[in-house]
């Protein structure tokens, strides 16, 4: 196990550096992103290693300090290098666990990092909601629930990751206003997570409203309306670029920076790219490999820790 100390700043990122990352056949189904690769598994493992620490190095070059974390070998975990799915923390020392769908993803749960942020962080209240697996209901973290810290909406796509009842749970135990909606692709699927057709920041916004059921459409624009003057309007297809799955976050500097991956930077018009730049530093990492097999993005390796340093 590594570890790299994160800034003063109260908004950290957690990595985990994945040992043998690979397609995961539990998830697949729900994940229109996923695909498999021509390659073989140990190919994949080596390729998306790479692209991890090109990533974490691309990020301290933009002065954001990573907390790291080496994926264990065992038990195995295709997709332990997107831990914000099964936890988040909060600026009020809360730290939730959350319910996967995936049985061989509810194995990234792991006591040792809950050890290691209370060691550097307080902690004062642990809210454990992955008890509600037994009863076939999830809610997939930081990939179901898109927070607006600037407003306290909590925005919620509904699919089977991702329970009403239990995100409106949620967003009462850490005061939010819960928003669902219903979003779909082209073909009928719904989407499977929220984070990959929106992100909001104070600094910086992206929506993809033509996803969203025409009869949710105005409640979710309606609960975005501070974030007008700086609101990316992203089509279907820069989604399906994973141009919806980026993390806006302040540097170590105090300076807003926009967290994403070369796709979904290459999908964005000359117009939105303006937009970024008057509000924020534009990182873009490389990460192909993680994206086609692994079916998330940029975000999806992120776990914000948002709670107070000691």
């Amino acid at each position: 196990m590594r570890q790299k100390q994160s800034t003063d700043m109260n908004h950290a990122l957690l990595m985990i550096r994945p040992s043998a990352f690979g397609f995961n056949p539990e998830t697949a189904s729900s994940n229109a992103f996923q695909s498999q690769s021509l390659a073989n598994e140990q190919e994949i493992a080596i390729s998306a290693l790479r692209e991890f620490d090109a990533m974490v190095e691309v990020l301290h070059k933009n002065h954001i300090e990573v907390i790291i974390i080496d994926d264990t070998e065992y038990p195995h975990t295709p997709d332990a290098v997107f831990p914000n799915n099964w936890f988040s923390t909060h600026e009020d020392g809360t730290l939730m666990l959350y319910p996967m769908m995936a049985p061989n993803r509810r194995l990234e749960r792991r006591a040792d990092i809950i050890d290691i942020l209370k060691s550097h962080f307080t902690l004062n209240m642990i809210h454990d909601l992955s008890i509600h697996e037994q009863e076939h209901v999830f809610l997939e973290g930081t990939g179901s629930i898109v927070f607006d810290h600037t407003s306290r909406f909590a925005f919620a796509a509904l699919s089977e990751r991702t329970d009403p009842i239990l995100f409106s749970e949620c967003c009462s135990l850490l005061d939010y206003t819960p928003i669902t909606f219903k979003a779909f692709h082209e073909h009928g699927l719904p989407v499977y997570h929220t984070n990959v057709l929106m992100h909001i920041h104070s600094s910086i916004a992206g929506l993809c409203s033509d996803m969203i059921h025409p009869s949710d459409k105005k409640a979710v624009l309606d609960a975005m309306h501070i974030h007008a003057d700086h609101l990316i309007e992203l089509s279907i297809v820069q989604v399906h670029q994973f141009a919806g799955n980026m993390l806006s976050i302040f540097n170590s500097k105090g300076d807003p920076c926009l967290i994403g991956s070369n796709t979904g930077y290459a999908s964005l018009n000359q117009q939105q790219m303006q937009l970024i730049e008057r509000s924020c530093i534009p990182v873009s990492v490389n990460i192909p490999t993680i994206e086609k097999v692994g079916g998330g993005s940029a975000r999806c390796m992120i776990a914000e820790i948002m709670l107070p340093q000691k």
